[in-house]
């Protein structure tokens, strides 16, 4: 048996948009280690996309979270198939500045719910729907990151909703002990370069910031990230519950870096 024990188990990944993806990185690995995965995306147009080429002959589902409709068929389809889950990523965020990047006290307010509808509500609505096809100590987790704290004018509202997030994942935690051992995690990953990420207004800048607060002076790989979210999925990683795990290669302790202040300084 493997360390991480994979094999004959199936997980469900939601969130994967191209190579760069932290959802394609996990399900990679997952296949590599020998689970088997079904993927989930959001639109026909990227299942045609993902399906000719990245996930060719792979199993997709389509399922766009605004629509409770296509979150239960899916869980139905899984359930009518006989399909049992080991446990699922949650990989998706989403943020439309319909009327640009405005201060956060500006926030437009359908825009706001949108995301914490696509970002964090789906998160619930997915775990209701699936758990009847999930194993009794089956693993979730989603996407976060590494600090809802630090107020970053370019990730704007984003950061609210992120910390609903991680607020989601000790609430699901509690709720789900009730009858099963399923736990919920949150990987809280720092800046990566993803095209998610790419679309964030003035990302680069706080990216190559990133890079230089990091004690190693190299950015957070997206293996990093999906390697820590692998762990999460397995069974060695049963006592690690209800938890924002950071993966930020050292950022949050070294954001005063000597010569990061000498150069503000000069």
């Amino acid at each position: 048996m493997s360390f991480l024990n994979f094999k004959d188990k199936t997980f469900l990944v939601f969130g994967v948009a191209n190579r760069k993806s932290v959802a394609y990185a996990v399900a990679k690995t997952l296949e590599q280690e020998g689970a088997t995965v079904i993927y989930s995306v959001r639109s026909e147009q990227r299942k045609e996309q993902l399906g000719s080429k990245l996930l060719k002959d792979r199993e997709i589902y389509i399922c766009d979270f605004e629509n409770q409709d296509q979150i239960d068929a899916l869980a139905k389809d899984l359930q009518d198939k006989g399909i049992t889950l080991s446990g699922f990523v949650h990989s998706v965020a989403f943020a439309n500045y319909s009327e640009g990047l405005k201060p956060f006290h500006q926030t437009v307010r359908k825009d706001f719910l949108q995301a914490v509808d696509i970002s964090c509500y789906s998160l619930i609505a997915l775990t209701d729907a699936l758990k009847p096809v999930l194993t009794e100590n089956a693993s979730i987790v989603t996407i976060s990151i590494s600090t809802t704290r630090m107020a970053s004018e370019n990730y704007g509202y984003m950061g609210p909703v992120k910390a609903a997030l991680d607020s989601t994942v000790a609430f699901l935690n509690k709720s789900l002990s009730e009858d099963s051992k399923i736990r919920v995690n949150a990987v809280g990953a720092s800046l990566l370069k993803t095209s998610a990420s790419a679309g964030i207004p003035n990302y680069v800048n706080s990216y190559l910031f990133a890079e230089k607060v990091i004690p190693r002076k190299e950015s957070l790989k997206t293996d990093e990230a999906a390697n820590t979210a692998v762990f999460l999925l397995s069974e060695r990683a049963s006592g690690i519950v209800a938890q924002t795990v950071i993966v930020d290669a050292g950022m949050s302790i070294n954001y005063f870096d000597r010569d990061i202040i000498n150069k503000v300084m000069e």
